[in-house]
């Protein structure tokens, strides 16, 4: 059964930084782990989105939540791949035996249940669906309630890890976060459909306004004239304010909001560290959006053979080329605001 067509809530914005606490020293129990995540706000939602498979999006997951733990950060890292789940092979885990499944499926009661330790101390993974087939695609009442369920970790920071491609289920755990950040890698068909994701993201956070200001017919209208290309969102909120100009600012106002973060991965050449400050501008002046360049990750030879070997030594490791570059990028999101306890 399909979800109807209706778009989660935008998150509000808000300027509370993350909290930061010290890691459990050790190594961790399972109960330890899942006590972490038992009650409370999640102080900060990270998602890494990017449209295109293949392009590192998990591996910078899993690396992001590792260094926000060194930072002194309680972390749980969610693998929301609905329909492709590997983080626990990243980690260098077997299968859990609880996933995502079973919350969305309501085997079990609260995801602070599923949460099972890691080779990093500190570090609790929500494994992604082992039943693929029947959550890959969930119906609205089961992706509300989950998304409801990633706000109330008790954790410093939730890292989500999205599937890719512009789906709506995808879209919507990305505008559920307080930082998305976009993953793209130097080749043509990554640039474009990060563009493309750019675009789904801010139309369906527009979608989600309908309700609240009253311009459905007047968005019916301006997304797709007759006979015309569809209309990047500057150009609609344009259209929209010759309408109804109060409309128009509201929208103006939620695209100002709208900030998503960008990485390059995977960089080998020179030219490709131009790759980054580019798209910004282009975002910028196309799209009118304000996307933040948060940094880049050079290619790394020893990272992909360890990924390959499923040894994560290498790129757990403190130190390294690789590790360094992670952390400057880390650094940068840390420092940008979260919604913190001001979650209801």
């Amino acid at each position: 059964m399909r979800e109807p067509e209706r778009p989660a809530a935008p998150p509000p914005t808000g300027s509370e930084g993350a909290a930061r606490s010290s890691p459990g020293g050790g190594e961790e129990s399972e109960g330890a782990a899942r006590r972490q995540a038992a009650t409370g706000p999640t102080r900060r939602i990270v998602a890494i989105g990017g449209g295109k498979g293949g392009i590192g999006k998990s591996l910078i997951a899993v690396t992001l939540a590792i260094e926000m733990v060194r930072r002194g950060m309680r972390v749980v890292l969610v693998d929301c791949d609905l329909g492709g789940a590997n983080l626990h092979s990243l980690l260098g885990m077997e299968y859990p035996k609880e996933t995502l499944s079973d919350f969305v499926l309501r085997r079990v009661g609260s995801l602070a249940e599923l949460v099972v330790p890691t080779p990093v101390a500190g570090l609790g993974l929500i494994s992604g669906a082992r039943n693929a087939i029947q959550v890959a695609n969930p119906m609205y009442q089961q992706k509300m309630r989950l998304m409801r369920a990633l706000k109330h970790l008790a954790a410093d920071a939730a890292v989500l890890d999205l599937g890719a491609g512009t789906h709506f289920n995808v879209v919507d755990f990305f505008l559920l976060a307080d930082n998305g950040v976009l993953v793209v890698v130097p080749e043509p068909t990554s640039v474009e459909n990060a563009y493309r994701f750019l675009k789904a993201a801010f139309l369906r956070r527009v979608k989600a306004m309908d309700a609240s200001l009253g311009i459905r017919e007047i968005l019916q209208e301006v997304v797709r004239p007759g006979g015309q290309r569809p209309l990047v969102p500057a150009e609609m909120v344009l259209a929209v304010a010759e309408r109804d100009p109060a409309a128009g600012a509201a929208l103006e106002r939620e695209m100002a909001a709208f900030r998503p973060l960008l990485i390059v991965n995977q960089v080998r050449e020179a030219a490709d560290l131009t790759l980054g400050d580019g798209m910004c501008d282009a975002a910028r002046r196309l799209f009118g959006v304000g996307l933040m360049y948060l940094g880049h990750l050079r290619h790394h030879e020893q990272v992909w053979r360890a990924v390959r070997a499923r040894e994560p030594g290498y790129y757990e490791r403190p130190g390294t080329p690789f590790a360094l570059e992670l952390s400057a990028v880390a650094g940068r999101l840390i420092e940008l605001p979260a919604l913190g306890a001001s979650r209801s």
